[in-house]
């Protein structure tokens, strides 16, 4: 499917988000929400992959351009108040799909309103990334948002310094990285802030987990994984062939293909 149209919407504290929809805008589909260091713009490649729906919109959450700032309240609870002003706007959702933070946003959205079916990619929860916030706190009081990129992939993911420094050569790619850090350090803030119910997702109909393979047990998300598979005694989980966490980069299509096969009836 082809991006069709990019809709505006204002939600709390004089801030608003951009919606990025491919395919028929009048029609609920799957709405897609990305996580820390990710954007409605590297979500791309798999909207346009994915055709189980009518519709997939791509929700640019607060904090990256071209959405608003996250303002000084900001919370977990934002997000979700959040994405229910978008799934209003949308007339509703065939299903939810989020990624890493943005998956827990998704099932913590379905514990307050219905959902036919929530599918959440490698979902984490506190303490996933609690040891670096005092590090985050001083890159950002110093805006070196180049630390910030460092410390997200070599302190938080466990990505390797020549990883950091293929990132580094890639001009373009570091500075869309060095613009995506600027929410991180209150993103993660807000998720260590908030303790996860006991259950999550008890309004959704049905459930798919995404774990990556390479993930697998591993920290540090395949343990936030486990964390979050406990308080979804009725999820299936599925894995991503040959892939870690940022399965939407490294393999776009087999992510879409797997988003297709599991698509509710």
């Amino acid at each position: 499917m082809e991006r069709t149209i990019q809709k505006k919407m204002p939600v709390g504290g004089g801030s608003w988000v951009t919606v990025d929809v491919y395919g028929d805008p009048d029609a609920p589909g799957l709405v897609v929400v990305p996580g820390v260091m990710s954007d409605a713009y590297a979500w791309s490649r798999v909207a346009v992959a994915v055709d189980a729906w009518p519709s997939v919109a791509v929700v640019n959450r607060r904090g990256r351009t071209p959405s608003g700032p996250l303002t000084s309240s900001y919370s977990i609870r934002t997000e979700v108040e959040d994405l229910g002003v978008v799934l209003d706007e949308l007339g509703g959702a065939r299903a939810l799909f989020g990624w890493s933070y943005g998956g827990l946003i998704a099932l913590l959205s379905a514990d307050e309103r219905p959902v036919r079916q929530v599918i959440a990619y490698e979902p984490v929860m506190r303490p996933f990334g609690r040891h670096a916030l005092s590090d985050l706190e001083v890159a950002e009081e110093t805006a070196d948002w180049d630390r910030s990129v460092e410390i997200v992939n070599r302190r938080i993911s466990g990505f390797s310094a020549a990883h950091v420094e293929e990132l580094r050569a890639d001009r373009p790619v570091w500075e869309a990285l060095r613009r995506l850090s600027g929410p991180l350090r209150a993103e993660l803030g807000a998720l260590n802030a908030t303790r996860p119910p006991e259950a999550l997702a008890r309004r959704a109909g049905q459930v798919d987990l995404i774990i990556g393979q390479l993930n697998q047990g591993t920290e540090p998300y395949g343990t936030s994984f486990d964390d979050v598979r406990r308080r979804l005694a009725h999820a299936e989980v599925h894995e991503l062939a040959g892939q870690g966490h940022l399965g939407h980069i490294e393999a776009p299509t087999e992510l879409a293909r797997l988003l297709n096969s599991l698509a509710a009836a």
